[in-house]
């Protein structure tokens, strides 16, 4: 009885293996890319639908440059997989595009189709740290192996839910992941009628940031954005720096020291939130 049931055990293994053929891998293989690219949108409630709507046909007509399939096709390789995630408030992020591969003007053209078409969701408050927290692990068995990992925040204004935005920055950098930035500046209200924080920029730089050549780009506003947005992806896919971005002493080939650029402090959005709830109404 034992030998007919080991008989037909090994029978079932040598059929397994000749319908996979001699060449086809038991496991699979990580596509080599030159950039792992995590696009972070930021979707909160201090960004109204047209604003949302700015931002998402910015990337799309980015996506569709020559110039951006220049530089994917300057790499080592050629190619590069990217993700397109919106985020708002703690514990929500809201996956749009899954990993695809990006390495030539059709391939390009078909991701920001897709993304063209697909509904922009939204969500209260605003948690860079939960976004990143949630982004480091997508870089996890995404089915790509890139020589860089970079997660690319926008937003418009500080973290003001979830844990400290640094210690979510520091975490992913130990762990060998970029993230670059890009503030929007503008001078609309809040929907609670208050200003945003001055220096956003700064407090990109400050607290956002960090890893082997961070950089942010600053969009002056949300029509500023497509410009800025084109010109991000470009610097971050050839792995340089703008030129108009000036590294501290530290550098942004480093964890940046917070209070030597940004006065103001990394907690300043939850400290706003905090006084808001306690009804106070003076600005800092």
């Amino acid at each position: 009885m034992i030998r007919k049931i080991l008989a037909r055990a090994s029978a079932s293994f040598l059929t397994a293996l000749a319908v996979a053929g001699p060449t086809s891998p038991v496991f699979a293989e990580q596509v080599p890319v030159d950039l792992e690219l995590v696009l972070a949108i930021d979707v909160s409630g201090s960004v109204d639908w047209q604003e949302a709507a700015l931002q998402r046909d910015g990337y799309v007509q980015a996506l569709r440059s020559d110039a951006f399939v220049k530089a994917v096709q300057s790499g080592v390789l050629g190619r590069i997989a990217v993700t397109y995630v919106e985020w708002a408030g703690d514990g929500i992020q809201m996956p749009v595009l899954d990993w695809d591969v990006i390495k030539d003007q059709k391939s390009a053209e078909a991701f920001s189709e897709r993304l063209a078409k697909t509904h922009i969701e939204s969500g209260p408050w605003t948690s860079i740290s939960s976004l990143i927290d949630y982004a480091v692990p997508l870089f996890k068995d995404n089915g790509y192996e890139g020589t860089r990992r970079v997660i690319d925040i926008s937003g418009d204004g500080p973290n003001n839910t979830g844990r400290l935005v640094t210690s979510a920055r520091d975490a992913a950098v130990r762990q060998g992941v970029v993230i670059n930035g890009l503030p929007i500046i503008n001078d609309r209200l809040q929907p609670s009628g208050r200003p945003q924080i001055k220096d956003l920029d700064k407090y990109y730089r400050a607290c956002v940031i960090g890893g082997l050549g961070a950089f942010i780009v600053v969009a002056h506003d949300f029509n500023d954005f497509a410009r800025a947005v084109r010109r991000k992806l470009i610097f971050e896919i050839v792995d340089a720096t703008p030129p108009e971005f000036t590294p501290q002493p530290h550098g942004a080939r480093s964890i940046q020291p917070a209070q030597a650029i940004f006065e103001l402090g990394c907690d300043v959005g939850e400290r706003r939130l905090q006084r808001r709830r306690m009804g106070i109404d003076d600005e800092f």
